[in-house]
């Protein structure tokens, strides 16, 4: 029995994947034979999946153009005025070692008194001076984690603790105003989304339940000759992920689109700032990300609208 039972499960398989091919072919030319409602639906999809998807690539772009305003993010370190130029170089040696530091410029004591003079407006007054006052200064370039801002304050915190430093500041108010504004946004940009992949199981659902309602007679002649509901939802279920593929697709479109028509105009502000930043698109994980939720929603909407409409029509 068991000899016979293995041959008979391999065909039932081979049918039942036949079968599956064989609707999820017929669904699609069921779409094609209608080319102007189905790329209107298509588009609609697109369009409400482009918008964060393209409000997605605009935050990641600003957090990439952020991370180059590394003049807003330092650490000026204002050692002790007994600690000498030479110690200073060694202890800016050691600092440019340390894993959360990106950069260390040194200012010298006679150089910080030429800066001084020259913004303070007591240039005259400065020169009658016996002796420099001023102490050697560290300017520090901190590696800053768009994840992780806090880490900024530990490494301050780090810094205050070195025997030869007697000041340190950082501009901690901006970075943390400047991450919880990026914070905002992407927790924005996940309502939006949500709220129109909501709007995508709605239209979906929709237009399937217009399917269910055009194709009524055909269903009430499969349940006479004894079809499942399993078998009569199938070609819904495909022709709604063939929906979610196509509005997938199409996003992806409009999203590389858009991004092309504000490439041009981006190259040239960013050139009268003597920037070298580039605008960058959905890489390839963010476009199999986008496909493959858009066909999840076509079959989550499908599925909603046959589940529903289905189980009203009767043979009568």
């Amino acid at each position: 029995m068991s000899k016979r039972s293995g041959p008979k499960r391999k065909m039932r398989l081979a049918a039942y994947l036949i079968h599956h091919l064989r609707v999820f072919i017929a669904s699609l030319g069921y779409l094609v034979r209608q080319p102007l409602a189905t790329l209107m639906t298509s588009a609609v999809i697109a369009i409400a999946l482009a918008l964060p998807s393209g409000l997605y690539v605009a935050l990641q772009n600003a957090s990439a153009l952020s991370a180059g305003w590394d003049g807003s993010t330092q650490i000026s370190l204002f050692l002790k005025a007994d600690v000498s130029e030479e110690q200073a170089g060694e202890f800016a040696k050691r600092l440019r070692q340390h894993a959360q530091i990106e950069h260390v410029e040194i200012i010298g004591k006679q150089q910080g008194l030429e800066q001084f003079q020259q913004l303070s407006g007591f240039g005259d007054a400065l020169r009658f001076l016996d002796e420099n006052p001023l102490p050697v200064v560290l300017v520090i370039q901190p590696r800053v984690d768009p994840d992780r801002p806090d880490r900024v304050s530990h490494l301050l915190k780090e810094l205050r603790g070195e025997s030869k430093v007697d000041l340190a500041q950082l501009d901690m108010l901006w970075v943390k105003r400047l991450y919880s504004l990026i914070e905002v946004a992407e927790r924005g940009v996940w309502i939006i989304g949500g709220l129109l992949g909501l709007a995508v199981l709605l239209i979906i659902g929709n237009t399937i339940r217009l399917d269910i309602q055009n194709r009524r007679e055909e269903i009430e002649v499969s349940k006479l000759i004894g079809a499942s509901n399993a078998f009569i939802r199938r070609p819904f279920l495909y022709t709604g992920l063939w929906y979610g593929l196509g509005g997938g697709l199409l996003a992806w479109l409009l999203t590389s689109v858009s991004l092309e028509l504000l490439d041009s105009p981006l190259q040239r502000l960013t050139t009268l700032y003597h920037s070298t930043f580039h605008l960058a698109g959905l890489n390839e994980h963010n476009i199999v990300f986008l496909i493959g939720v858009s066909c999840l929603l076509g079959l989550a909407g499908s599925w909603l609208a046959v589940g529903r409409h289905l189980s009203e029509i009767e043979p009568s």
